[in-house]
């Protein structure tokens, strides 16, 4: 049996394919559209998904959706009743339920079918299939589950006991109440304003000082049992401030904080304008207190399952940084995270799901590596390298000049990887592709930019010449398991980079770049 699961018109669209249980192919849209976080109709990842397990549309048996229109429409009510927010809230809302409602006419042209022929359409709850992404493929016979993001279908945060092929729901947190938008609003207010910046304010975090600490405790107040409340005057994503876009292209969410804010903490910072010690410290400041959040809530989660295993899913699950202090800050001592834990994810949670909680089949798989994606062989490379191929270079530049490139050729893996070994130690910078694509958003080495982290200027060097991007932000080294210890303070084994551990003090000199 095929199931095909998508994210689609949200933010992180994409595209998963199972056979009978066993995961063939898990992809994302923007690797093909070139526009980050796409949001639109996964079009191009369902086909190359029909593509590398060698069928066509008519072989899909069901078609697993991660969003459900028709969840807790009385919650839904009820806040509308409540709070009364503006009509172009409502509206946006609306046209949003509606795309999403009725996709047969994307899935029939992405599956090359008739409207008629298309196969059994499931729609999975959006924080079920975050819940089911993380637990159904880490290998645990149970484990305590958590979902943390800004919100989908309604809800901001789930907790889940998972055991076997069943989920049990065992809590939920609905909007406005949301970890997610606390960590949104302070990094819009920051000056970062791209759908999915969150990561830069981690990135900046470690600059600052814990100077606003107290002030930040303002806007989130902690509950019995885990939960948490937001002071709603602080925010505006509740009203008319979250403007969303979800369709044709680029997420873009309005602003979520209010004015209150800035009378809290001062003006906010223009994109143009410099980070300063202020910011820094705000950052750092917000990850504080947003760690203090969430190991509140899995601290709520662990006296209800008495649980040693966590999995983790939500946006908020790729804030490595809290999760590499789980094992520190609560009783659980193994945890998995994988590695499209955000809205990605939620197409491979959505398949899995289905295939567990509604038709009942055994657990066969583990997710312990995240190569899902594409992969090309020397016959597709050679043309691109000779510049004879006759394609259409989906690049700001065109074509690349290849005139002047010098093409080495090697025969065996053992003589590349000595070769790049040297053009490292010597100070270069080098791209290494290989293999099938990552899924998720860490490149861990099949689409990766390769340097040396003994020498200071990397980290520079990568950041402004080649990323193009601000200069605080971090990179993450690749290394041995049998030597991670020798480095790390407490590491575990993490290989989809989704937690962060202090590099040992007497070590920090030997890796400036990182």
């Amino acid at each position: 049996m095929y199931i095909l699961g998508i994210n689609v018109y949200h933010a992180d669209a994409s595209a998963v394919l199972i056979r009978d249980g066993q995961l063939i192919a898990a992809l994302e849209e923007e690797r093909f559209r070139r526009v980050k976080h796409f949001a639109g109709f996964p079009q191009m990842a369902i086909r190359r998904c029909l593509e590398i397990a060698g069928i066509t549309g008519r072989e899909i048996d069901i078609i697993a959706i991660s969003r459900n229109p028709k969840a807790h429409l009385l919650k839904k009510a009820a806040f509308v009743i409540g709070h009364r927010p503006g009509r172009h809230m409502l509206g946006n809302r609306l046209d949003h339920l509606r795309r999403v409602h009725d996709l047969r006419i994307p899935l029939a042209e992405a599956l090359a079918l008739g409207i008629g022929a298309l196969p059994r359409i499931h729609h999975v709850e959006h924080h079920p299939a975050h819940l089911a992404s993380a637990f159904f493929v880490s290998g645990f016979d149970d484990a305590a589950v958590c979902a943390i993001d800004g919100f989908g279908d309604f809800v901001s945060t789930s907790l889940a006991f998972g055991s076997g092929t069943v989920l049990e729901m065992l809590e939920r947190v609905y909007f406005p109440l949301s970890l997610g938008i606390l960590y949104t609003a302070i990094t819009q207010y920051l000056g970062f304003l791209d759908y999915g910046d969150e990561f830069k304010v981690m990135g900046l975090a470690p600059y600052g000082r814990p100077s606003f600490v107290d002030v930040l405790q303002r806007l989130v107040h902690l509950k019995r049992d885990g939960l948490f409340e937001l002071d709603l005057k602080y925010f505006a994503h509740w009203s008319d401030g979250d403007e969303m876009e979800w369709e044709g292209g680029y997420p873009t969410i309005g602003k979520v904080y209010s004015t209150e804010l800035e009378r809290l903490l001062g003006p906010h910072r223009r994109p143009d304008e410099p980070l300063t010690e202020f910011h820094e410290d705000v950052a750092h400041s917000l990850q504080a207190v947003y760690e203090t959040c969430v190991f509140h809530v899995l601290n709520g989660l662990w006296k209800r399952t008495k649980a040693r295993r966590l999995c983790l899913a939500g946006g908020c699950a790729m804030n490595s940084v809290a999760n590499g202090k789980i094992r520190s800050e609560t009783p659980f001592e193994e945890i998995y995270v994988q590695p499209a834990a955000s809205d990605n994810g939620t197409a491979l949670g959505a398949a899995y799901f289905v295939w567990h909680q509604r038709l009942g089949k055994p657990r066969t798989f583990v997710m312990d590596h995240a190569l899902w994606g594409t992969s090309y062989d020397n016959y597709d490379i050679r043309p691109l390298l000779n510049g004879q191929a006759e394609i259409a270079w989906p690049f700001r530049n065109g074509h690349p000049n290849t005139a002047d490139m010098q093409v080495l050729r090697f025969d065996d893996s053992q003589e590349t990887c000595r070769a790049a070994a040297q053009l490292l130690a010597e100070g270069n910078v080098m791209g290494w592709f290989q293999g099938r694509m990552e899924w998720g958003a860490r490149a861990l080495g099949n689409r990766s930019i390769l340097a040396d982290p003994r020498r200071a200027n990397m980290r520079d060097l990568i950041n402004e010449k080649i990323k193009l991007r601000e200069k605080f932000r971090p990179f993450a080294p690749s290394i041995l398991e049998s030597a991670v210890s020798d480095y790390f303070v407490d590491p575990v084994p993490d290989p989809f980079m989704q937690q962060v551990y202090p590099v040992r003090e007497e070590k920090r000199h030997l890796l400036p770049a990182i």
